[in-house]
């Protein structure tokens, strides 16, 4: 992996070579490694590694960014010249300022140096236990055990000057057997905090749970939902709403000051929460801030990067994606404050209701109103007067989220890493009344 002084003086040089009057360079480096494993054997053993270097170059209000994946001095001195000559035909962005000043983000520890040196004997071994496991009570297992080591530097011509390095580890197992099947996954940044032996147990009992399935009629439900079929419904309201592009356009169901959930609820991004740890800065190099988006139900604020801060008359809060996407600030790492409940007293506590594992495929019906779909997914349970009764065949959802988080009943202390789609949650589980299940 490249170190700080290497990849700073490597996008240093970029600086030098341009005669843009502000530019920018990202290195993003990435060594990934990925077993994969079905029907109880593994099938599947990689490795990439890769670099990925973005120059921004301004001219005026005019911008252009070029990209490459290699990081000698000639590749360095190309894609600034290329990002200049974009730039040059390139219309003016009238509501462009300035790319963002220096700032220095706190060193926060996001690399272990076990997962790095995790090879994939290690990685098999842990499958073994998934799959004797599963094995032993007739099921197949399938899933992935991965680990990854990352670094993110940039610089720009106005003084910033940011690196970090971080590791990450996940392993996922489904359980299955004729149609009945059981999930778990784990995720830390440090490969030793991942119990397998744990998480194989919770998706081997799902799928013995799951046999004899049901069909319940549509209709409104008292569900419990587990960590990450509440991290599925975190992210789109992050995808839909948190964001200061889709805010300032008017297309945000955000509206500061306006209750628009139940008083129960209170999330944050929060890179720095502890069992976290996100990188602290963006990627134009911006140093990120805790934000509150929900408090106690009251819509605070949305996360910015540095044009759409410029644009609003705010100030960033370090949510910058690389320069090359579209869709503008958004939170990586969001935190929903917890309950006082456990799981089991949820179950108990309840008369009729159902418990789901997660979500399968969810996407969005009702931007504004943060109306979604999706179907349940790998463990869905009838509970009657406290009680796992059945297994549930799975059923499809229509629900507005803002509606399910304004129905919330109890949430658990405990609360777990849910990754997804590049975002880093932790969650709750919840127990939601009138939840609307639209069919199979």
């Amino acid at each position: 992996m490249i170190q700080k002084e290497k990849a700073i003086e490597i996008l240093e040089k970029g600086l030098n070579y341009s005669e843009a009057d502000q530019t920018e360079l990202l290195l993003m480096e990435e060594d990934f490694y990925l077993t994969r494993f079905a029907e109880n054997i593994i099938h599947q053993n990689m490795g990439r590694a890769d670099h990925t270097v973005m120059a921004r170059a301004v001219l005026g209000k005019k911008i252009g960014v070029a990209i490459t994946n290699k990081v000698e001095d000639e590749a360095i001195k190309k894609v600034v010249k290329d990002a200049t000559e974009i730039a040059v035909n390139q219309k003016e962005d009238p509501d462009f300022i300035s790319l963002p000043s220096s700032s220095q983000a706190p060193e926060v520890k996001g690399f272990y140096q076990g997962t790095h040196n995790f090879n994939p004997e290690n990685r098999a071994k842990g499958i073994k236990i998934a799959v004797e496991k599963c094995r032993k009570n007739n099921l197949v297992s399938a899933g992935a055990f991965q680990t990854e080591t990352d670094v993110t530097a940039v610089v720009n011509s106005l003084g910033a000057r940011q690196y970090f390095q971080e590791t990450k580890a996940n392993f996922s197992l489904t359980a299955s057997d004729n149609g009945n099947s059981g999930w778990a996954q784990g995720f830390s940044r440090d490969v030793r905090d991942i119990d397998i032996e744990k998480l194989t147990r919770i998706a081997v009992e799902k799928a013995i749970l799951s046999k004899n399935q049901i069909e319940l009629t549509p209709g409104e439900y008292t569900v419990i939902l587990e960590e990450a079929a509440v991290a599925s419904l975190l992210l789109f309201l992050g995808f839909l709403g948190f964001g200061a592009k889709t805010f300032t356009e008017g297309r945000s169901f955000m509206k500061p000051g306006e209750k628009i959930t139940g008083d129960n609820i209170t999330i944050f991004e929060n890179p720095y929460e502890p069992v976290m740890i996100g990188i602290p800065f963006d990627y134009e190099g911006v140093t990120k801030k805790k934000v509150t988006l929900i408090e106690n139900g009251i819509a605070k604020g949305v996360v910015y990067n540095s044009y759409y801060a410029n644009k609003s008359g705010a100030e960033s809060t370090g949510h910058a994606l690389p320069p090359n996407n579209t869709f503008g600030p958004y939170p990586k790492n969001m935190v929903i404050s917890p309950g006082s409940s456990t799981l089991e007293e949820m179950v108990g506590s309840t008369k009729r209701g159902i418990l789901i594992t997660h979500f399968w495929y969810i996407n969005y019906m009702n931007p504004m109103k943060t109306m979604v779909t999706g179907t349940t997914r790998d463990g869905t349970f009838l509970i009657e007067n406290g009680k796992i009764k059945s297994a549930v065949k799975n059923m499809r959802i229509g629900q507005s989220i803002l509606e399910a988080l304004s129905n919330v009943e109890m949430m658990t202390r405990e609360r777990k890493l849910c990754p997804q789609y590049g975002v880093l949650m932790y969650v709750p589980a919840m127990k939601i009344n009138k939840f609307n299940l639209i069919g199979g």
